[in-house]
């Protein structure tokens, strides 16, 4: 007991430094930024998540379009043209769930997204049917997408000794393990 009694407090209320006014000022700052910060940060996740209904609402009237299709006449193009568009929209929903997951937008599902949606039209106004010069366009942009996905692998990490992208990775092939 005696030797609790003799220990000095790290921090007293008789410090030799003096407390200015500005300092409390720029911690009550502090502390209100980052309040508004959590506020800014919940209303983008509110915003996410009704994206994600929406996205979730539109596929299931597309599924049942196609339902219904199937059981009336057969439209190759249309039939395709709408499951990868349901493609589409699976992958942007995958995108709004790693966002509000690790608050980041994926640069590997926005290429993807872009990827399919460029076949989708090609696919849906037909090869034959397209002009050249939109073909050759269509060309390029997939392989500056494609370009994307090589380089990304060698862009540093987004944040300071994380990979967002090999941990969604390590976590699919752990799911499928």
């Amino acid at each position: 007991m005696q030797n609790l009694m003799n220990i000095k407090p790290i921090v007293s209320i008789e410090s030799e430094v003096p407390i200015d006014s500005t300092s409390l000022i720029s911690l009550d700052q502090k502390g209100r930024h980052s309040l508004i910060v959590k506020a800014l940060e919940t209303i983008q996740d509110l915003i996410a998540i009704s994206l994600c209904v929406g996205l979730f609402a539109v596929m299931v009237l597309q599924l049942r379009e196609i339902f219904t299709s199937l059981l009336s006449t057969l439209q190759f193009h249309e039939i395709t043209a709408d499951i990868l568009f349901i493609l589409i929209l699976m992958e942007l929903f995958r995108l709004l769930i790693i966002y509000l997951q690790e608050q980041r937008v994926s640069i590997g599902v926005s290429v993807e997204v872009a990827i399919v949606s460029v076949l989708r039209e090609v696919i849906v106004q037909g090869v034959l049917e397209v002009e050249w010069h939109q073909m050759l366009a269509a060309c390029a942009f997939l392989v500056s997408m494609a370009g994307l996905m090589v380089v990304r692998v060698w862009l540093p990490p987004t944040f300071e000794g994380v990979d967002p992208e090999g941990q969604v990775s390590a976590r699919r092939r752990d799911s499928h393990d």
